[in-house]
């Protein structure tokens, strides 16, 4: 059995007489195997191991500690044992690989200032201020690669998600003169939005869906209304797609939805105040506190015109 096993994970409290308090004297028991109970892990390890460094664990196997043992001899320390084995490796290596989530560091350094173990601190902290030292991005954008992976990014998102869904290549007609100006800016426009709201909203883009472009919005995991900024145009000679830049909509919807950033819930007296339909003013008081399911707006500037915006001599 290796000297950091961990026997168990849990371990119930033992019935019957409490544990002994005693002086423990390892010093003839050289490479022999000591059981350790660490919060209710159980390791073994040598007594030659917890005896290398100048620690607490050194001074309570050499006898200037007591030490409290159980009835069946485990030797008890009133400690989280997770992070114990890595403690033993490094006792006996001088150096261990350290965890890779920043909490587990603290986790394990925290051990370490308690049990005295100097160099572990110093590596942990070096780690902790290496990973503070990397680059993380201020503004992060996901690309959506399915619509399962959209599906799960909206329903565990906490805050409200507006999505640009933009594919040029679909579209069975020639472009408008202005249409690949207004692309451009609807693309732009949402890049201005992810940093002015960057903390607030969670934007994604869409670049593998049907349409051409489009936006979409998301409260509480559910769609609150739609943009969609393309339209047919019927010219003399032929059909042509026409993509819309509808800025002042998209500002709007953008502010609708931070409604939904915290309470889960929002109030409806602020839902009431920022409608854009003035007719609800005119509603008796029984409809005043319905559902905020039954405020959902599906906006579509999708349409159809005869209008073609191609200057003379196209």
């Amino acid at each position: 059995m290796s000297g950091d096993t961990c026997l168990t994970t849990t371990l119930c409290p033992p019935a019957g007489p409490k544990p002994k308090t005693c002086s423990f004297k390892g010093g003839s028991l050289g490479n022999k195997y000591v059981r350790l109970n660490v919060g209710g892990s159980l390791y073994y390890t040598t007594v030659q191991v917890l005896t290398r460094h100048d620690t607490m664990l050194k001074a309570m196997f050499s006898g200037r500690m007591e030490v409290l043992t159980d009835k069946e001899g485990w030797i008890l320390i009133d400690r989280c044992g997770k992070h114990f084995g890595t403690i033993l490796n490094y006792l006996r290596d001088d150096t261990i690989a350290l965890p890779k989530h920043r909490q587990e560091i603290k986790e394990l350094m925290a051990e370490a200032k308690y049990y005295l173990i100097q160099g572990l601190v110093d590596m942990c902290q070096a780690a902790l201020q290496d990973k503070k030292d990397l680059y993380e991005p201020v503004c992060s954008i996901p690309i959506i690669t399915s619509p399962k992976e959209e599906e799960r990014l909206i329903e565990s998102s906490m805050k409200p998600v507006v999505k640009l869904l933009y594919n040029r290549s679909n579209n069975k007609y020639s472009y408008t003169s202005n249409s690949d100006d207004n692309l451009l800016k609807n693309i732009e426009l949402f890049d201005k939005l992810s940093l002015r709201f960057n903390g607030r909203v969670l934007f994604i883009k869409d670049v593998i869906g049907d349409e051409i472009c489009c936006w979409s919005f998301y409260g509480q995991g559910r769609k609150l209304a739609e943009v969609c900024c393309t339209s047919i145009v019927y010219a003399t000679e032929k059909k042509q797609t026409k993509v819309e830049f509808p800025e002042a909509r998209i500002y709007e919807e953008t502010l609708n939805v931070l409604l939904y950033e915290t309470p889960r819930v929002p109030d409806n007296s602020l839902l009431e105040a920022t409608s854009r339909s003035r007719s609800q003013a005119s509603h008796s008081e029984d409809d005043e506190g319905f559902e905020l399911r039954d405020r959902v707006r599906r906006i579509h500037v999708k349409r159809y015109s005869t209008y073609d915006d191609r200057q003379l001599g196209h």
